[in-house]
């Protein structure tokens, strides 16, 4: 996701978001609180891609097409893994299968974590600049997976990006509330459901954020 929002994502943006909201900070699962009702499920973790640093930016913005997209880099993929390994260790269930956008770098990102045969990718988890004139209906879809009802025992789990969680939840989680590898914390219900926190299972001391404009 580039740091500057395409020209044609702002007016939906500024229909979508809510009003100001003090910035989260991400912080780590086990500090955060959240463990407990994450390992009683019933939530949604949406969480953004891994790693990408020091990879080449998005240049053709056409699915399917990997060398036109910005893709995980090496310690991205590492970072996958960690994550699915730390989830395991901290006894969070995870509701099969898990949903990921169609981008290479959210597709990889679940299925190096959960595996291929768990993973189903959709286009409701597009990422925003590939969306075109399919932008609004993206982020209702987003809305209705962050608020559709999951089962106790299990958490549902959704890769995507960053910006639309931003023009989902707002102000809350942009700048650098959401880096690469985090995830959303949600509670489901309502028109898009309630951000509980941002956490992260294994975060890059120096990483998080890409430069691509």
């Amino acid at each position: 996701m580039r740091h500057s929002l395409p020209r044609r994502a702002l007016p939906a943006l500024l229909l979508a978001a809510p009003a100001r909201a003090q910035r989260l900070a991400p912080v780590d699962v086990e500090a955060s609180g959240l463990l407990p009702r994450l390992r009683a499920g019933g939530l949604v973790l949406f969480f953004r891609h891994a790693d990408t640093l020091g990879e080449p930016c998005d240049r053709s913005y056409r699915l399917g097409d990997r060398a036109g997209q910005r893709n995980l880099s090496p310690r991205g993929r590492e970072q996958s893994a960690a994550i699915a390994a730390r989830m395991r260790a901290l006894g969070i269930p995870v509701q099969l299968p898990v949903l990921a956008g169609p981008v290479y770098r959210a597709r990889d990102t679940a299925e190096i974590a959960f595996g291929a045969a768990n993973v189903v990718v959709t286009e409701s988890l597009l990422a925003d600049d590939y969306a075109g004139p399919r932008l609004d209906r993206v982020l209702a879809e987003h809305r209705r997976l962050f608020a559709a009802p999951v089962p106790a025992g299990v958490n549902r789990v959704l890769v995507g990006h960053r910006t639309p969680g931003i023009m989902v939840f707002g102000d809350a989680v942009a700048g650098r509330a959401f880096p690469e590898g985090a995830a959303l914390v949600i509670a489901p219900g309502g028109a898009q459901g309630s951000l509980l926190g941002v956490v992260e299972f294994a975060p890059f001391p120096d990483g998080g954020f890409h430069g691509c404009q």
